[in-house]
């Protein structure tokens, strides 16, 4: 199984037990547009959560829930 992973710190750590079946892909650093999920949020943030005041992290996870 190969496995995309971005350069974050705790994808890299050495403390990171990565099972023999399991073969890891890091993406180049500062290349979000190679990373699927990096799109994703982006177009959240422009889209859906930009110029928005959230009454409180509820306000947050309701919201979410009405784009699905």
């Amino acid at each position: 199984m190969l496995y995309m992973i971005d350069q974050a710190g705790w994808h890299l750590s050495a403390a990171l037990v990565v099972p023999k079946n399991i073969t890891l892909l890091p993406l180049p650093s500062k290349c979000p547009e190679l990373n699927p999920v990096e799109n994703i949020w982006q177009f959240m943030r422009d889209d859906w959560l930009c110029n928005r005041i959230f009454k409180s992290y509820d306000d947050i996870l309701n919201r979410r829930r009405q784009m699905q």
